[in-house]
């Protein structure tokens, strides 16, 4: 089984757990204001587990994404690092995704009381980008754009949401955690397998394909 599926599966009974249990919810949830003065520092890293109690779309939009990209880019660490090192890379920027992502909210709301956010958006924004460096030119079906433009949509999308601020999905982890993808892949590229990056260049540098589904 990939370390793909085996995330999802986890994400998805912990977030029903999470649901049929507010005070475990309460428990792992994102709260700044609530980190700072009890120093619940696992909340950094278990919010990424729970997922909006009053929209199941959240949860099952971002086990799409990371099921759609993270089954790619677990192939791709699998083959640059071999599947040892593949499968503990992948799942360090995964994990690691979770917890930077949420730094800037953490800066930004640490004397908010009433912030709050779940999901693990930023880990699925930093795979989108680990994708898109791998396969700039691959067209996604829903919505129909390469990677590329469909990973800097992405975070104009979730910079546009986080200023609205009418939910407690955590849209600026959106953002922070797709920069956070690219440069941890880069980083990790660098690390493990140079010659990645020049992988990385020639897929950019080949240039746009025409849709397959046209």
């Amino acid at each position: 089984m990939s370390l793909t599926i085996i995330l999802i599966v986890i994400t998805a009974l912990v977030s029903y757990q999470a649901v049929q249990n507010p005070s475990l919810y309460d428990k792992l949830v994102f709260q700044p204001y609530t980190i700072k003065r009890k120093g619940e520092w696992h909340r950094f890293l278990t919010h990424g587990f729970i997922h909006s109690r009053q929209n199941w779309t959240h949860l099952m939009v971002n086990m799409f994404v990371l099921y759609q990209v993270g089954e790619n880019v677990e192939g791709y660490f699998n083959a640059f690092f071999g599947q040892g090192i593949g499968r503990i890379a992948l799942l360090f920027l995964y994990l690691t995704a979770i917890i930077c992502s949420s730094i800037p909210s953490y800066l930004k709301h640490q004397d908010n009381p009433g912030y709050g956010a779940v999901g693990a958006s930023g880990a699925t924004s930093a795979l989108i980008f680990a994708f898109a460096l791998f396969q700039p030119w691959a067209w996604f079906i829903f919505p129909p754009l390469p990677a590329i433009l469909m990973a800097v949509g992405y975070v104009f999308y979730s910079n546009y949401m986080s200023k609205q601020s009418r939910d407690n999905i955590g849209h600026d982890a959106h953002m922070y955690g797709a920069i956070y993808g690219l440069l941890c892949t880069l980083a990790l590229a660098f690390a493990l397998n140079p010659q990645v990056i020049e992988y990385i260049i020639q897929a950019f540098l080949a240039g746009p394909t025409p849709p397959p589904f046209f």
